[in-house]
């Protein structure tokens, strides 16, 4: 783990992706990002700052829609059942499985990061098995569910939070939250907390997932979005 306060390739990163710098929001060369329609999104919202920040956005309601994408978000509100169910029905199960064997970037938003997980404690189903652990209620939660903005800290650096101080606050929606195994604990980037302390971003190799809604997160929500459209493409 790194300290996200240090410098190094985080300070570089977002020198790259300041707004009018070589690389703005509005200046590279537009990513294809497939966003995951199954029923369980805000999928309005997505395409509109994934679009601000310089991707441009499909839609996928079928496996053909990812083939030439060049990153995924799977983003979603609801739980764990039927949401695989419904994943599973449109075949877009197996090719979000085959999209991550393969190495090629994700982001789960919410729900999309939840899936991420082995399981679900919210209705007993089997999810993704991607990374280890499951998810859990909120622990200790002064308020079900937690809705509002609230403080992400930083355990360590990567380029999805570059230019994002840490202690900055976003806008979560949710009861649950995926808390990995302890051989899987170098997975978390980022913690909050609502009465306990949950995992708020998690990352491994090609994928990335957080637990609040960067596309309701004003500008450092943002910033977060362009920062994986940058990292994705730069995979």
């Amino acid at each position: 783990m790194t300290d996200p306060g240090t410098s190094g390739d985080g300070e570089r990163w977002a020198d790259a992706q300041r707004p009018g710098a070589g690389h703005g929001w509005g200046e590279r060369d537009r990513l294809l990002v497939a966003v995951v329609d199954y029923g369980a999104g805000n999928l309005v919202s997505i395409d509109q700052a994934l679009t601000t920040v310089g991707a441009d956005v499909r839609i996928a309601k079928r496996p053909a829609a990812l083939e030439d994408a060049a990153a995924l978000v799977v983003p979603g509100v609801g739980a764990a059942g039927p949401a695989m169910r419904r994943l599973a029905r449109g075949g877009l199960l197996d090719a979000i499985l085959a999209w991550i064997a393969v190495g090629r970037p994700y982001l789960g938003i919410c729900l999309g990061l939840q899936l991420l997980f082995e399981g679900s404690d919210e209705d007993g189903s089997s999810t993704f098995g991607v990374l280890p652990g499951r998810v859990q209620r909120l622990r200790d939660a002064p308020t079900l569910p937690h809705i509002g903005w609230n403080q992400v800290e930083q355990r360590c650096q990567h380029p999805l939070f570059a230019g994002i101080p840490s202690g900055t606050d976003l806008y979560f929606v949710h009861s649950y939250a995926g808390v990995p195994a302890p051989v899987a604990a170098d997975t978390v980037l980022a913690v909050t907390t609502h009465g306990g302390t949950f995992p708020s971003a998690v990352a491994q190799g090609n994928i990335v997932g957080v637990q609040f809604h960067p596309e309701r997160s004003g500008p450092d929500g943002l910033r977060l979005l362009a920062n994986f459209v940058a990292w994705a493409g730069g995979r």
